[in-house]
């Protein structure tokens, strides 16, 4: 199981979800999407660009959990 821990790191960087797609380039909508853990997949391009906008890296955002 994938954790998408972006609100965490968000919360962390005091940035929101409007600030956030403007530095990143993408709609609020996938931005949310990936928030809320209901996005499908991302692209490495919008990944680097997130870790970029919010300086931490893909770990940081992303956990693996295997399921009990």
């Amino acid at each position: 199981m994938i954790i998408v821990n972006l609100d965490v790191i968000m919360a962390q960087r005091k940035i929101s979800l409007n600030e956030l797609s403007e530095r990143v380039g993408i709609t609020i909508t996938n931005l949310s999407k990936l928030k809320t853990g209901k996005a499908k997949a991302i692209r490495f391009s919008t990944l680097d660009a997130i870790c970029k906008a919010l300086e931490c890296t893909p770990a940081d955002i992303l956990e693996y959990k295997t399921e009990m």
